[in-house]
């Protein structure tokens, strides 16, 4: 097969040729978008899951459906130990160049008010040059989204900025990706506005991403949240979807494949969107010709995996520490010697972990919370760790 019509992108958030089965939640965003700019009461969404199921991919898509409405939109990707104003204020600079009001004054108020809020983190009385700046010409508004409380803030400047879309009735969308790194206080903060903005009825919704125990990140900071967001979650592939991922690319590149070869692909893959371009691109690399055969992706698959081992499993690995791998391979064990429903991509006991260890839970806090930070583990419910990757614990005990 001609390697430069590979049809398959195996990319961190690049959307694939095919973005199959995810119709259901783009068909229910037309429908937030189209009552959200005529005033109806709808709430901002969430969308959870473990990596590589195109939970990125997912929000650029409903980004893109709220930019083709001429809604002004705005994306951030939230990360440890970083405040939310600096990365917030270029989204929202962003979202107001996007909506193109027509009034100068009211823009630059609105830009004004941004530009305030930005500056605030740098901490009252700070000189100029300390002053982080959006890129914004238009003056600061003082006292207006300054105060310095985070929650206060953000009502005030969510206020501001759906009224100006709604002056030309349309909305504003604020994407945040890995929102689970948001701190505490950002997190309270963007519950706090979120709750203002429904009962305000202003036209502006926050759609967040991130992994599966983000709803009890919400939860845990206001209690509200979980009647404030729709929650979504964003899983592997039906057979069907993935097929049609793997298809559709091939069949506009005039190649197919055998229904044996999508049997083994689902097998190997798990129906897992980035392991499907992973596996797609390899197999066709490879295959002498079409229709790709069960044969071809027999032969494919060491490529695939080799690929994974290092771009996708390796560079999280090699992030931990010794200690912290133990702690990893023993949750891979665990898992392995009592398998749920979903295999390595359930939660295991932590006290499991630690008998496995031969050490006591509380000895091992210090290195699961390292793996939490880096995103490596979530816990959903307490007294239980699960990867954030699929198919790691098969991972592990490969690599022995």
């Amino acid at each position: 097969m001609d390697p430069i019509r590979n049809p398959y992108a195996p990319g961190a958030g690049q959307r694939p040729p095919e973005l199959a089965g995810r119709d259901e939640q783009l068909a229910a965003f037309d429908v937030v978008l189209e009552r959200v700019a005529n005033g109806r009461p709808e709430r901002s969404l969430v969308l959870t899951g473990l990596r590589g199921v195109g939970k990125t991919v997912l929000l650029n898509a409903l980004r893109g459906a709220a930019v083709r409405k001429g809604w002004g939109t705005g994306k951030l990707e939230a990360r440890p130990g970083q405040g939310l104003r600096r990365p917030l204020s270029s989204a929202l600079h962003q979202a107001v160049r996007e909506l193109g009001h027509r009034d100068e004054e009211s823009v630059d108020h609105v830009l004004g008010v941004i530009k305030s809020f930005a500056h605030r983190d740098a901490g009252a009385g700070a000189r100029m040059k300390d002053q982080w700046s959006p890129g914004i010409d238009a003056p600061a508004v003082r006292g207006r989204a300054d105060s310095g409380d985070i929650e206060i803030d953000l009502v005030e400047l969510f206020t501001d900025l759906g009224g100006l879309a709604g002056d030309v009735g349309k909305g504003v969308g604020v994407f945040i990706d890995e929102m689970q790194d948001l701190g505490p206080d950002d997190v309270s903060a963007l519950c706090a506005a979120c709750h203002e903005l429904s009962q305000s009825g202003l036209p502006v919704i926050v759609v967040g991403a991130g992994l599966p125990h983000l709803p009890a990140v919400l939860s845990a900071s206001k209690s509200y949240s979980e009647r404030l967001f729709r929650y979504q979650r964003i899983d592997r592939l039906s057979r069907d979807a993935a097929d049609r991922a793997l298809v559709a690319p091939a069949a506009d590149e005039d190649a197919a494949y055998d229904d044996d070869a999508l049997a083994a692909m689902y097998e190997a893959t798990g129906g897992y969107p980035y392991f499907i371009q992973a596996y797609g691109k390899a197999v066709w690399d490879l295959a002498p010709r079409s229709p790709i055969t069960a044969a071809d992706v027999a032969v494919a698959a060491p490529e695939a995996e080799s690929e994974l081992a290092v771009g996708f499993f390796g560079s999280r690995y090699e992030r931990a520490t010794p200690g912290e791998r133990d702690y990893l391979m023993a949750m891979a064990d665990v898992a392995a010697a009592h398998p749920g429903a979903g295999g390595d991509e359930d939660s295991v006991p932590s006290a499991d972990v630690a008998a496995a260890l031969g050490k006591k839970p509380q000895s091992l806090s210090p290195a699961r919370d390292a793996l939490l930070k880096k995103g490596l583990v979530y816990s959903g419910e307490r007294g239980r760790i699960a990867f954030t990757v699929p198919h790691f614990g098969r991972y592990l005990r490969e690599r022995g």
